[in-house]
């Protein structure tokens, strides 16, 4: 009898089939909403394994619920939504899916800074509003990129992506992390620098740092007011790390340029949110990592991990 797999979201069959010889799967067939909770604990009562998403919360419940599970593949890098000490009381194996979405994750990270920068979507809305009548010297103007100082907060392997491509615009780059990163000092020519010396350098400060007890809202109102007033924040890590009123009130009394925000505290939010009615913010509905390509490595990712431990092997790309 094969081993029973229970899917959080619709996956394409074309992916899927390769896979069918080694596993039953079972799956929520709707794409564009999570599978209700009662729904989910009904599902995964004899499973042996889950491939779930950041909006599926593994916790004792769910573990409890899951009285055959072995092993929960996460489609993320991140997994704050996952207790981890939780699945190693229960005897669960938790993986998730790293470097296969770095690049595609710089790209996003710093093209989000970029649309800021240079007000991108505020100058396309301002065609579509029927606005545009006539051109003046500062129509719009923006913050220049290059030859500009970047601060990452958290240098990991998406850190390093990113400055790879501010090296390619001549940029400055500063980096923060608990523990120095001797070889990208050397390869990139970056330069560590403690929290608010960063924040105080930077002309861009990109948040890219897991969400933790150490960094839960670690971007809140001392750290804006740390920050140039010309700089622009980007957060393409946890929304957690933000405090979002303080952000928000930094935004509005121009202590700080501008945001890109790729991720908020609650996922999803509204038009309404209060964010989303600044101009000087772009909002983006956590897309980081959502190529064609690098989705349908992680999904991959997800699903080899599933058969490696399923099959008695040590799992790919666990999570310690």
């Amino acid at each position: 009898m094969k081993p029973v797999i229970y899917i959080t979201r619709k996956i394409p069959e074309v992916i899927l089939q390769p896979y069918r010889d080694a596993f039953d799967f079972r799956m929520w067939e709707k794409e564009n909403e999570p599978v209700p909770r009662d729904v989910l604990l009904r599902e995964i009562a004899s499973v042996d394994g889950v491939f779930c998403l950041l909006s599926e919360k593994i916790d004792h419940e769910f573990l409890a619920a899951a009285g055959n599970l072995k092993v929960v593949a996460n489609m993320a890098v991140g997994y704050d939504n996952i207790d981890i000490q939780a699945a190693n009381e229960h005897g669960v194996i938790v993986t998730n899916t790293p470097d296969v979405l770095t690049e595609t994750t710089a790209d996003l990270t710093f093209a989000l800074m970029m649309a800021a920068a240079r007000r991108i979507v505020e100058a396309s809305d301002y065609i579509r509003d029927g606005k545009w009548e006539y051109w003046t010297p500062y129509l719009l103007a923006g913050s220049d990129i290059h030859d500009k100082t970047i601060g990452i907060v958290g240098m990991g392997r998406i850190g390093e992506a990113v400055a790879r491509r501010a090296k390619g615009f001549g940029m400055s780059i500063l980096y923060h992390t608990r523990t120095r990163k001797e070889q990208a000092e050397q390869e990139l020519g970056v330069a560590h620098r403690g929290f608010t010396e960063l924040l105080e350098e930077a002309d861009f400060v990109i948040s890219l740092v897991p969400l933790n007890e150490q960094t839960d809202k670690m971007f809140n109102q001392e750290a804006f007011g740390n920050m140039k007033s010309s700089a622009i924040f980007v957060n393409a890590s946890r929304g957690g790390v933000v405090d979002e009123n303080a952000l928000l009130e930094a935004l509005k009394s121009n202590e700080i340029q501008g945001a890109g925000l790729d991720v908020f505290a609650n996922e999803p939010i509204s038009p309404e949110h209060p964010l989303t009615g600044l101009d000087n913010v772009v909002c983006l509905p956590h897309i980081g990592s959502a190529s064609t390509d690098t989705r349908t490595k992680m999904i991959e990712l997800c699903l080899d991990n599933l058969k490696a431990v399923l099959n008695g092997q040590e799992a790919i790309t666990p999570v310690r």
